[in-house]
């Protein structure tokens, strides 16, 4: 595909070809005097637009419209949320190619990865159609006679959604389309790398609440970490924050949110493992590896940054995975064929060379790779070259989490000593285990062995459906997304007990001789 003519297809399709505004609170804002921010496509480097940001005054205007906004969608009953949701999920459909080759073009996912990412936004508006209707609450039994004891399920209000780059509109989806159903009203703080892709899902949401006469329950808010997203984290009418990032913003986050007693969901960094035992088939173990490793670029926060192999067949192993690495196509994401786009941008290059630098400087062997890469027809393009590393102990900065695809290998000799390894890390998200040894993969996944949120067999760190809470532990941050029971992180448990009766027994034996 020429990246010209896709763009033009793209902006247009999408309403984008204008500057955009990139605040949402009923009204799009007025754009006249406001700061720009640049999209840049990580491809060829050129602008696909602009976005106009906004001030504190503008995020006032939203946080009114947002709390208005819940004491209407608040009281309807969530099977009819769970409607709107639906029809979001229809629009997404419709609009789904087009999507996806925006977020190809913004953040460099491939056209499958891409596709892939607006199908799971598609998929969480069905999965929380259905939960509209399953939002339970349990009857406990009741010491007391004549009473029932029972729990029930409130909206929060507000839900502050700041999202990273790697996952623009999914990470949303998994957010503000449960957090609907539940009754909440979400604020997007989306990241500065991925606006476009935000003002296009944001256009699509609310034309759907708009023509079902509906006050804003999706509100965008674009702007700068030091404003709008400070304004977000430390204000009180927002009881939850959803954060995607770095663990040190996250840390930040955490600390300010619990300051004023809200709460927070954090999904932070990752620094994912593999482990290839001596009863692994191999070729399953060395697709599972690789496509953790290099699936958008290294840029996933499940990307597989370390692989654990036993020393009986290590050799083997590497060399079958260099031979894959040698042969994938590095290039335009827009080219079918393509396996690893680019970088977001300029940053990441430099940050994915001055890692190689310190891991050869600590002992590492390039095993393959290790520099930026010159794609074909992509002057000024984000690209480098799948990475190998050769390491002989996990120390420095095999520790950290670098958003590129740089992949450690390093040799284990038992399984207890390989879970040793792969749990000796400050992050704890996503884990894998390749053996066709059910001793060896029982192991892996019991209270003994690994100790991530996300843990997987025979199959890659990366790539999670949305059926399954998703988050980590340790400096993973410990939230839970999408899936599962995670809906009840955007609702505030009430417990109710009633009395039918004509007197009032106490619990406990207590008695009131009143």
């Amino acid at each position: 595909m020429n990246v010209n003519e896709v763009k033009k297809q793209v902006m247009d399709g999408l309403g984008l070809l204008d500057i955009n505004s990139g605040v949402y609170h009923g009204n799009w804002m007025a754009t006249a005097g406001k700061k720009t921010i640049e999209s840049v496509c990580p491809i060829d480097g050129q602008v696909l637009g602009s976005v106009a940001q906004g001030e504190e005054e503008d995020y006032e205007q939203v946080m009114s419209a947002a709390q208005s906004a819940f004491k209407v969608w608040s009281t309807i009953p969530a099977p009819r949320r769970g409607e709107v949701v639906r029809e979001i999920g229809a629009e997404l459909l419709k609009n789904k190619e087009l999507l996806g080759l925006l977020i190809t073009l913004e953040v460099g996912k491939t056209i499958t990865e891409g596709t892939g990412e607006i199908q799971e936004a598609i998929d969480i508006a069905n999965f929380a159609v259905g939960l509209s209707r399953q939002l339970y609450g349990y009857t406990i039994a009741s010491e007391r006679p004549e009473h029932r004891l029972m729990e029930q399920w409130h909206p929060l209000g507000t839900i502050g959604v700041i999202t990273s780059f790697n996952f623009p509109a999914a990470v949303w989806a998994w957010n503000a389309l449960i957090a609907a159903v539940v009754g909440n009203v979400t604020v997007w703080k989306p990241s500065s790398s991925a606006l476009l892709t935000a003002v296009a899902v944001s256009r699509i949401a609310n034309k759907v609440t708009e023509r079902n006469g509906l006050p804003p329950i999706f509100l965008l808010a674009c702007g700068s970490g030091r404003t709008v997203g400070n304004l977000l984290v430390n204000d009180k009418r927002v009881p939850l924050i959803s954060f995607t990032g770095s663990t040190a913003t996250g840390r930040s986050i955490g600390e300010q949110t619990a300051t004023r007693f809200g709460k927070s969901i954090l999904e932070l960094g990752g620094n994912n493992c593999a482990v290839v035992t001596q009863n692994a088939d191999m070729n399953l173990a060395v697709k599972g590896v690789a496509f953790g490793a290099m699936a958008t670029a290294g840029q996933r926060c499940t990307s597989t940054r370390r692989v654990l192999v036993h020393s009986s067949i290590y050799d083997s192993f590497i060399s079958k995975l260099r031979d894959v690495y040698s042969k994938v196509n590095i290039g335009s994401p827009l080219d079918p064929t393509t396996v690893v786009g680019p970088l977001v941008d300029k940053n990441a290059i430099d940050d994915f060379k001055s890692t190689v630098r310190k891991a050869k400087e600590q002992g590492g062997r390039i095993l393959h790779g290790g520099a930026v890469h010159e794609a074909a027809g992509c002057k000024n393009g984000c690209f480098v070259t799948p990475t190998i590393i050769e390491m002989d102990r996990q120390e420095g900065i095999v520790l950290e989490e670098t958003f590129a695809p740089i992949l450690y290998v390093m040799k284990y000799e038992s399984l207890e000593n390989a879970v040793e390894i792969h749990n000796a890390v400050p992050q704890g998200l996503s884990s894998a285990i390749f053996s066709t040894d059910i001793r060896e993969t029982e192991y892996f996944i019991s209270s003994a062995g690994s100790d991530c949120g996300i843990v997987n067999v025979n199959t890659s760190t990366a790539g999670a459906e949305i059926g399954g809470a998703f988050g980590g532990e340790k400096e993973t941050g410990g939230g839970r997304e999408s899936g599962s029971d995670a809906w009840k992180y955007y609702a505030r448990r009430q417990t109710v007990t009633i009395n039918y009766g004509k007197d009032i027994p106490l619990s406990q034996g207590v008695v009131f001789p009143v």
